[in-house]
């Protein structure tokens, strides 16, 4: 029997998938420069942050998923210590603790969007699927703790994207429909448990989804101006540069978590269309990657990261459309950003080294 490595030796990056992310970029920085006012600054500024993004997946597409397996519960608890230490010393912004100051700002819980579906599925990969229900318990807690730190920040959109990293490899992992149902509902049952614990802010952000328009002028602001925005694009938008609520500053937050309404409102429907065609391309891709990953760690991150990479799209636009409560999260490779962008290469990097560092067998 032969053997031999799979195409793009050299580089180990996958075509297809390096085309989607350089188009989707391409387009971010499209709607960013018409977001930001047409400010040159702003645009260098996320090309290198890009650039590094980049830089970063080519690097890890070219280590063997094998050789990083080892290094992962040293990851996971360097990880959680950062968390820990953030509650400590870390610095505060607009009212949330997220951040460490080492000369550079940084983010440590943009690392558990990475470590945890990696502890998960180095616990549950190397051990007989589907779990057994003493596994799954501390598969739970290992998805718990950082959830729990990350929320105390609080920082709710990023404990959303760290523990839904963590579900899907469970989920991956082949447990039966009947234990899902009943996470689901005891899920359900917690909800009055959890509508306590929550921030009186997060409290009203749900209120304001259910009824933005009793107070328009503060805390449904936000989501009002940015139906306006979709609304008024129609179907074949207002033009690049030609959005009255992202131009004459309406639109808050329009670099960032409100981008999607930006682009709604100068490229329309059919802009929409193609954003999700190039989104439902990457999703695709990633998923194809997973299936043909030929072994149980490979396979549960693989579809982990790219499960996840779904539900940060879906959280983002469904909160900029009222569809969802406002959580603070950007727009994958459309929204400006650094750490975020860096995470979320590496972890394309990680899809491209599970599907380039394959081995193709020949009889």
């Amino acid at each position: 029997m032969q053997t031999r490595w799979s195409h793009n030796h050299f580089l180990h990056l996958d075509k297809p998938l390096l085309w989607g992310l350089l188009l989707l970029s391409f387009i971010g920085l499209v709607v960013l420069y018409s977001a930001g006012g047409q400010d040159l600054e702003l645009i260098v500024r996320q090309m290198l942050r890009l650039g590094f993004g980049f830089g970063f997946m080519l690097l890890i597409a070219r280590v063997r998923i094998q050789k990083i397996v080892p290094w992962v519960p040293w990851l996971y608890l360097f990880g959680v210590g950062l968390l820990v230490l953030v509650l400590v010393v870390g610095e505060s912004t607009k009212g949330s603790q997220r951040w460490l100051n080492f000369g550079f700002r940084f983010q440590p819980s943009e690392v558990m969007k990475l470590a945890v579906p990696m502890m998960v599925t180095w616990y549950l990969a190397d051990r007989p699927l589907p779990p057994s229900y003493g596994r799954l318990l501390l598969a739970t807690i290992i998805i718990t703790v950082p959830v729990i730190l990350v929320a105390k920040q609080p920082d709710l959109g990023t404990a959303l994207l760290i523990s839904s990293s963590g579900i899907f490899v469970i989920l991956l992992s082949g447990i039966s429909w009947r234990f899902i149902f009943s996470s689901l509902t005891l899920g359900a049952l917690c909800t009055p448990v959890l509508w306590y614990m929550m921030h009186d802010y997060q409290r009203q952000r749900v209120l304001t989804f259910l009824n933005p328009e009793k107070h328009p002028l503060t805390a449904g602001y936000h989501i009002i101006q940015s139906k306006i925005a979709i609304g008024s694009g129609g179907l074949y938008g207002k033009g690049w540069l030609n959005g009255t609520q992202s131009q004459l500053e309406f639109l808050p937050e329009r670099t960032t978590d409100f981008i999607f309404a930006v682009y709604s409102e100068e490229f329309g429907l059919l802009g929409v269309l193609v954003l999700l065609g190039i989104y439902f391309f990457i999703l695709s891709r990633g998923m194809y990657i997973a299936q043909q990953a030929q072994d149980s760690f490979s396979r549960l991150l693989v579809g982990s990261l790219v499960l996840t990479f779904f539900v940060h799209i879906f959280a983002n636009m469904g909160m900029v459309t009222g569809l969802l409560p406002v959580v603070g999260l950007p727009l994958p490779l459309m929204s400006y950003g650094g750490t975020s962008i860096i995470t979320l290469m590496i972890g394309f990097g990680l899809i491209m080294a599970v599907h380039t560092h394959r081995r193709l067998l020949f009889g």
